[in-house]
């Protein structure tokens, strides 16, 4: 997968401009506050439909404008893609090769990308819907199948959720079995796929993680345990599960079991890394759970993603610098910082230079 090009028009601090990638390394460089992020989330919202940054999507519309609009050209092994988004207040609206986009689910598949920043430390730092996240964006943009599921099982658990919150006991103890059947259908789909994506998961970003380090740490990932079997068996699991704490669940006011719930056990050198990483392993752990997210597009799609890097180099030392360089030869990476000299080491790239939400040509 290769981008080509990228347009804004009232996106971020951008007022209209264009932007023209090459295969490889692509290096957006210039001063703090210039516009570098906001041309990679452009790049991350077009291929997944969600921003890394922003948690609505008009936030994205330059401020004083009604109206965002951003377009990319791409090539990929199936041929040549143009896909677009126009961001109003009221709603957004995807194009595929000049053809709307009716679903959300449609947007997924059909450029990938794999994002990483200063702020995926949260992936290890924080707590569990951290990780969850992290497992939504990345095996939704491989499987439709998973991401209906995942929003349909967001959907039955929020009725579900009211249902728990009623007076009326006897009609939440009868309509619970109701729901409980829907949901568990949805979980099976969402656990399976996390376990199956996890299984791949963890020998990648472990290997990652000894490149990172010459071998000096290792990482181990694991899912929770309860999770294993077919579908059809975690389906029965979960509903057996839901079935025995009805009272638990209607005391709290809410569902406390199921996918939405999960967490992924991360060690180094066997130790709780969520708990006593240091910032410099936190950071190599993070990065290299992100390349191994990279290897695992590359086998299931059968092309490499586009690879973002957001001011990640001033975050690493000068060898984990080179180690980063040195891994991501042959992808198309799309790098921000402040100094492009300070990060090439001698490697060809393609130098743009951001000032004031404009390329400086």
């Amino acid at each position: 997968m290769r981008i080509k090009n990228l347009n804004l028009k009232n996106f971020r601090n951008y007022a209209e401009e264009s932007v023209e990638f090459k295969d490889g390394l692509n290096v957006l460089f210039g001063k703090n506050a210039q516009g570098k992020t906001n041309c990679a989330e452009a790049v991350f919202y077009l291929c997944t439909g969600v921003s890394p940054r922003a948690k609505r999507d008009k936030q994205l519309i330059r401020q004083g404008e009604q109206k965002a609009e951003l377009s990319a050209s791409a090539e990929g092994r199936y041929g040549k893609i143009e896909i677009t988004a126009a961001i109003t207040e009221s709603g957004r609206e995807f194009k595929l090769n000049g053809n709307k986009i009716t679903k959300s689910a449609d947007i997924l598949g059909n450029l990938f990308s794999v994002f990483f920043s200063p702020h995926e430390l949260r992936l290890i730092q924080d707590g569990p819907d951290e990780r969850r996240r992290f497992l939504n964006v990345s095996i939704s943009q491989l499987s439709r199948p998973y991401y209906v599921a995942l929003c349909r099982y967001n959907n039955v658990l929020e009725q579900r959720n009211n249902l728990l919150k009623l007076r009326d006991l006897d009609a939440v103890y009868d309509s619970l079995p109701v729901w409980d059947e829907q949901l568990c259908k949805y979980a099976a789909v969402i656990a399976r796929k996390r376990a199956d994506y996890i299984g791949m998961l963890a020998p990648l970003a472990a290997e990652a993680h000894s490149f990172l380090t010459d071998g000096g740490e290792e990482l181990k990932i694991s899912p929770e345990k309860k999770y294993k079997g077919s579908e059809a068996e975690l389906e029965k699991r979960l509903f057996d599960e839901l079935s025995n704490n009805y009272d638990r669940d209607i005391r709290l006011g809410y569902t406390a079991s199921g996918p939405h719930r999960d967490d992924i056990d991360i060690e180094i050198n066997g130790i709780d890394a969520k708990n006593f990483a240091s910032q410099g392993q936190t950071r190599t752990a993070a990065l290299s759970i992100k390349l191994a997210e990279v290897e695992i597009f590359k086998e299931l799609s059968g092309e490499y993603p586009v690879l973002i890097l957001d001011d990640v180099m001033s975050e690493l030392d000068l060898p984990r610098r080179k180690k980063l360089v040195e891994r991501t030869s042959g992808l198309q990476t799309i790098l921000t910082c402040t100094h492009a000299e300070r990060v090439l080491y001698g490697k060809e790239a393609n130098k743009i230079k951001i000032e004031g939400g404009a390329v400086k040509r």
